[in-house]
């Protein structure tokens, strides 16, 4: 039975900064999706996805895995094909669950699942990688390295799906999204306690980028385009394309 996220609910004297830890993976289910709009969508639509692009003989990295669930909707989505499916998260709790997670299904393609660090991670013959809601965890400095090493291990034409929560070019447009997310937190139950405290506990380690700022930095590493297919509020999804191996002449 889903746990409900009460982790907020209560006044604290001091809001520490959030982490993935014992706590949160208990009651993660229930948190994302009353915090996220359009989590099912984004999930679907990456198994749909995999379905198009996942080659055969071919590698799957889900880069801060959490419990599994684009993993799982990976696996569901390409039952025509053999290919490794690989979950990441830097998290043990997190991992330990995600772990029996994914054991409890009988699925077409493996899952494993890694406890490191996605700045760790080797990406090698892969025709997907899948980052939900983890770049923007991932220290500022260091996304650009990140993304350059998971251009490098995409085979040609493979895709990157990036979902973030991101910021509005503009400080009114912006102010206006963020109230729009927090009336979508309260709608799903969430007290004005709650939906403040946890806002202090992201704020310094949930750093958002503008669209703009995501499109330059992926197309710097070497992506061919960027499609932003998803957006809601300030929380969007899209798809970055490694370039086809083009025939021709030596």
């Amino acid at each position: 039975m889903q746990k409900s996220d009460t982790i907020f609910a209560n006044h604290m004297t001091q809001v520490s900064d959030f982490r993935f830890d014992e706590h949160v993976a208990d009651v993660f289910p229930d948190m994302i999706q009353r915090s996220v709009p359009g989590y099912q969508t984004i999930l679907h639509t990456i198994g749909e996805l995999a379905r198009e692009r996942v080659t055969n003989n071919s590698n799957v990295y889900d880069l801060g895995c959490s419990l599994g669930a684009a993993s799982l909707s990976v696996a569901r989505s390409t039952e025509h094909v053999k290919c490794n499916i690989i979950g990441i998260d830097n998290s043990q709790a997190m991992v330990e669950r995600c772990e029996r997670v994914v054991s409890s299904f009988n699925l077409p393609n493996p899952v494993s699942i890694r406890c490191e660090s996605a700045l760790e991670t080797t990406i090698e013959n892969a025709s997907m990688v899948i980052m939900n809601f983890t770049l923007q965890f991932i220290p500022p400095a260091e996304r650009e390295g990140l993304l350059a090493t998971i251009f490098a291990g995409l085979n040609p034409g493979g895709i990157l799906v990036l979902s973030e929560k991101i910021q509005h070019p503009s400080e009114a447009g912006n102010h206006l999204l963020i109230d729009l997310h927090h009336q979508f937190k309260r709608n799903n139950g969430y007290s004005e306690l709650e939906v403040s405290q946890k806002r202090a506990a992201l704020e310094n380690v949930m750093l958002t980028d503008t669209f703009k700022v995501h499109e330059d930095r992926l197309k710097g590493v070497g992506f061919t385009d960027v499609v932003m297919w998803f957006k809601c509020f300030n929380f969007t999804s899209m798809v970055a394309i490694k370039a086809p191996q083009e025939s021709g002449n030596e």
